[in-house]
């Protein structure tokens, strides 16, 4: 089939990052490792399953293009979830008519599952669909599997809710309010989840799995549009990563990482992030959160204590790499993007230019690390 072509046959180039970072960067942390993985379409959350040695991003589909006088016609790409050997970055299938913004797998059961509409519940050994889940008119995004009680949870941006599918046989077990536009999520693994709210006054939403009911909400008063949340279990501290600070307009808009107490909501401290996040992880190991943002920058912060916070170190990465994952194996940390023609300027009055062309075959996953 031709979905499963595109990946198959594009070449894998693993070569040491060059040209990506354009300034020397400070501190411990640089770019391992690029492989030019190519493929069309959309992208949103890379996923790393630790223990079966996968990584999963799903990638949206792009309608056909018919011919000009100029330009050929482009064939439609469909959706679909492209699948990589997490050690080596070498293409190990595609899970074809899934698509969606980031998957989540549950080890014990093997079976995966997209964030979408209708979610697509697979088979992680075999790659193959086993069911379609009716999630009615919720649009999911951010996704999270909960080993507490083998329960997967998709978080809708336009019904501000979670809902809860049992990962063993896949129904839908219910949907939690939250109050707010939910985009990242940690779970504790003792029955406590907390989701981080993107609306222009953020917040966290703390949930207990067992009553499957918001029972706080965390606010951080003039901080918003956060997309990546973070969790220091051991310490119970969590890491707000959002691109709104200060009351709007705002110009610049000054991203900000919250710190605050994963058991009362007390804001700890807060740092500057290197640009505008859609993720955020926490490495138990060595004490450090990352985020990673549009900008092509990745911020990296050190918990020096329980309560002592400071920015490490700021890395160029790509332009466009956005989202994060961590792989607690090898302590490295993926993200992904891809190159652009040059992009239209900005309105009159200031906002984000037209972005530019992809360019085809360019789409890369970054390995980052010591």
């Amino acid at each position: 089939m031709r979905r499963l072509c595109v990946m198959m046959t594009t070449a894998i180039a693993l070569c040491v990052s060059v040209g990506l970072a354009q300034t020397p960067a400070a501190g411990p942390y640089k770019i391992l490792k690029t492989a030019k993985v190519g493929g069309e379409g959309g992208f949103d959350y890379i996923y790393a399953d630790v223990a079966a040695r996968r990584l999963y991003i799903p990638r949206g589909g792009t309608r056909a293009v018919p011919a000009t006088d100029t330009a050929p016609a482009v064939a439609a790409v469909p959706g679909r979830i492209t699948v990589f050997n997490l050690d080596t970055l070498a293409p190990a299938g595609e899970i074809p008519d899934t698509g969606g913004n980031g998957v989540a797998v549950d080890p014990k059961s093997g079976h995966g599952f997209s964030s979408s509409n209708p979610v697509s519940m697979f088979d992680t050994k075999t790659l193959t669909v086993i069911k379609k889940i009716d999630v009615g008119t919720a649009r999911p995004d951010g996704i999270l599997f909960d080993a507490f009680n083998d329960r997967v949870y998709v978080f809708s941006h336009p019904t501000k809710n979670a809902i809860a599918i049992d990962a063993k046989d896949g129904t839908v077990v219910g949907t939690i309010d939250l109050g707010g536009v939910p985009e990242q999520a940690v779970a504790d693994g003792k029955g406590t989840l907390w989701v981080v709210m993107q609306d222009a006054q953020g917040s966290v939403t703390v949930v207990d799995a067992k009553t499957m009911k918001a029972t706080a909400h965390y606010p951080f008063g003039d901080i918003g549009g956060c997309n990546g949340l973070a969790l220091d279990d051991k310490n119970h501290v969590l890491f707000a990563a959002c691109a709104i600070s200060g009351n709007p307009p705002v110009q610049p808009p000054k991203p900000t990482m919250v710190i605050l107490s994963a058991v009362d909501g007390k804001i700890l401290t807060t740092l500057p992030l290197a640009g505008g996040s859609d993720g955020a992880v926490f490495n138990p190991a060595t004490l450090e959160v990352f985020s990673t943002h549009g900008n092509g920058t990745l911020t990296v912060v050190k918990e020096k204590s329980p309560t002592t916070f400071e920015v490490e170190q700021n890395l160029d990465t790509m332009a466009g790499a956005r989202t994060v994952t961590f792989d607690s194996r090898t302590n490295h940390i993926l993200t992904m993007s891809i190159e652009r023609g040059p992009g239209g300027p900005p309105p009159p009055g200031g906002g984000r230019g037209t972005p530019g062309t992809p360019v085809p075959g360019s789409f890369s996953i970054l390995v980052i690390g010591k």
